[in-house]
């Protein structure tokens, strides 16, 4: 008797601690690919990014991922539930703190990755501080971006650094880009023309040209 109670207690016990750990995994796994692309940007490996562009560049591509996340830990969750002959909504009362902990847990990860771990990976490799002489001769201009979610800020730096005479592009949560270039390598017309814009309008909120170093607020 006293061991069927113990083989209870470590049962309740290993399902505790899975809940967490495969609401942890069902999180991170749809942003697999959004993981890979920001990687393999930093190595720069063109052809891997080049492979995995348009699936960022599809505006519904963030939340098919956490519709992904959700769906995983259903499955999950029912598959748990019918190992344990409690696949009823009765069972679901029953194992309330375990479903919470998953969905609860999954939830987490999303957030963490769209508020805190996108907005900084787009940020990782900005340019090397410039000096005064070098700031001054560089003009700069905020863009305001409609991406649907920060996931997509790593897209739109990368393409703005492409640029000859971008020296850095600084995203600033949720949706707002600081590019600083100098004007005798590109301009503002040769920013905006980017093929990306054509699908996330993008609006310019300030611009300060490096000869009058003038600042120019938008309506």
């Amino acid at each position: 008797m006293k061991d069927l109670n113990n083989q209870k207690i470590c049962c309740q016990k290993e399902t505790k601690k899975k809940g967490p750990f495969i609401g942890l995994l069902y999180g991170i796994l749809p942003h697999t690919f959004c993981i890979a692309f920001i990687v393999f940007t930093a190595l720069g490996a063109t052809a891997a990014t080049t492979f995995l562009k348009p699936l960022l560049l599809n505006r519904y591509f963030f939340y098919i991922l956490i519709g992904l996340s959700i769906f995983f830990a259903t499955i999950s969750a029912i598959i748990y539930l019918k190992k344990n002959a409690i696949l009823s909504f009765q069972g679901i009362k029953r194992k309330w703190k375990y479903l919470s902990i998953l969905y609860g847990t999954t939830i987490l990860v999303n957030l963490l990755f769209f508020m805190v771990i996108f907005p900084y990976l787009a940020n990782l490799n900005r340019g090397q501080p410039a000096t005064f002489i070098e700031a001054t001769s560089l003009s700069s201009i905020t863009l305001k971006v409609e991406i649907p979610c920060p996931g997509h800020a790593s897209l739109i730096s990368n393409e703005l650094k492409k640029i000859d005479g971008v020296e850095d592009v600084k995203f600033s949560f949720p949706n707002l880009f600081d590019v600083k270039y100098n004007p005798s390598k590109t301009s503002k017309k040769k920013l905006l023309s980017l093929e990306v814009f054509n699908i996330y309008r993008t609006t310019i909120i300030k611009e300060t040209t490096s000869s009058f170093q003038k600042e120019k607020i938008s309506p």
